[in-house]
């Protein structure tokens, strides 16, 4: 095992849980989407489809970050297919804003992260 990879895996990672007041159930309980920290390796997928997401992401970079890094409680992704996809797309833009903002949050700035050196 490479020196990155033995570095990496000993980071404790924390799932985020995010939750969707716009899709609560009939109990009025919102839904919960689990997420892991956005990587440089999610980053550099989502930009080779949208070169700006981080100047000016666009709904439907959020929809494929949503997409691509949703979970439920279990760890399994929520979102698999295209048709997800177009029917995310279909959804309020708060709410797909507002779930891609949670997710976004935790990518910290580098002053942030300079502090921690």
């Amino acid at each position: 095992m490479g020196l990155a990879k033995e570095l990496r895996n000993r980071r404790e990672i924390n799932r985020r849980k995010i939750e969707v007041k716009a899709w609560a159930d009939g109990t009025g309980e919102p839904f919960a989407i689990y997420c892991r920290p956005i990587t440089c390796y999610d980053l550099n997928e989502i930009q080779k489809k949208h070169p700006k997401v981080l100047e000016s992401p666009t709904v439907a970079s959020m929809v494929d970050l949503i997409v691509m890094k949703a979970e439920d409680e279990a760890g399994d992704k929520l979102f698999t297919s295209a048709e997800d996809r177009i029917d995310l797309m279909g959804e309020e833009t708060v709410v797909i804003s507002g779930i891609a903002e949670e997710m976004f949050s935790q990518i910290e700035s580098v002053e942030a992260i300079e502090k921690n050196f």
